[in-house]
């Protein structure tokens, strides 16, 4: 069967044994679909350009940046982005200026104590003068079977987080506890079911998992790959989540960047969990 949906694991924050690419504590795929070339998510640092370089993957004819939330270890990749296309203009070499697709508050600033922003850091304004930007709040289709899930309903009570120090500034200078309604994620309809494509899942996996089948009108899933924000996470809502996971009957869990070790292991009584690691690559 001819694959559909291709996906390369620029950045993780692992990498794959003797295979010699960058590691670092952020995350970046690049994903190939109808002729179409989405890089999703930009990682911490360069490595994601470095590692495509490697794996020989230009980076230079995209035709979508995704950026699944404003965080910085998703976000800081922009600015090697865009000198890698500066660069290629003032060379007079081939390159395109790609459709960046993020939720409306992906570049407000986000303050927490001590530190004074842990968002973007490329203001919007700065954005649109490297990307054609597209914001959106609501699903938006890429191609006919992925699309960018927009903000997520909250619905299941065991995923919810306290904001706690987390703030986040409005253009108009008022600041609120920051709920990260910016988290988003992708959702591709294979012909075997949904796969589901996160950055970390800060609205909840179960939480995204639904509104995907809902957006897509499919509910069997055989996929998810991506961060489940699951770092230190109550014991009742491992179960909870575990529990949902395993009704789904997946083919498997590509769970990565930031799920803890222990999450990973508890994990694996209920769902076939993979290994993931900068390098890899899936086909659907």
């Amino acid at each position: 069967m001819t694959p559909q949906l291709s996906l390369m694991v620029l950045v993780d924050n692992t990498t794959l044994t003797d295979h010699y690419f960058l590691g670092e504590p952020g995350l970046s795929f690049i994903l190939e679909t109808k002729g179409k070339k989405i890089l999703f998510d930009t990682g911490y640092s360069g490595a994601f350009i470095a590692n495509a370089e490697k794996l020989g993957i230009s980076l230079r004819d995209l035709d979508y940046v995704v950026l699944s939330h404003g965080h910085r270890d998703h976000t800081n990749g922009l600015v090697p982005l865009a000198s890698l296309l500066t660069e290629a203009k003032v060379n007079t070499s081939p390159y395109k200026v790609p459709e960046l697709i993020s939720h409306s508050r992906c570049f407000y600033p986000r303050p927490k104590t001590p530190l004074p922003n842990i968002g973007s850091i490329l203001s919007e304004a700065e954005v649109r003068k490297q990307f054609k930007v597209n914001l959106s709040d609501k699903p938006l289709w890429i191609t006919e079977d992925l699309v960018f899930l927009g903000e997520i309903p909250r619905k299941f009570s065991f995923e919810w987080t306290d904001p706690g120090l987390r703030k986040i500034v409005h253009p108009d200078g008022i600041m609120e506890p920051d709920l990260l309604l910016d988290d988003s994620a992708l959702s591709f309809r294979s012909n075997e079911g949904l796969v589901i494509i996160t950055g970390c899942s800060h609205a909840g996996i179960c939480n995204i998992t639904e509104y995907a089948r809902e957006v897509c009108g499919v509910r069997k899933v055989v996929d998810i790959i991506g961060g489940l924000h699951l770092l230190s996470p109550e014991r009742e809502r491992i179960k909870e989540t575990g529990t949902y996971l395993r009704n789904l009957h997946l083919k498997a869990l590509h769970a990565c960047h930031c799920t803890s070790l222990s999450s990973k292991i508890a994990l694996t009584g209920y769902c076939p969990l993979q290994e993931v690691g900068s390098g890899m690559k899936l086909q659907w």
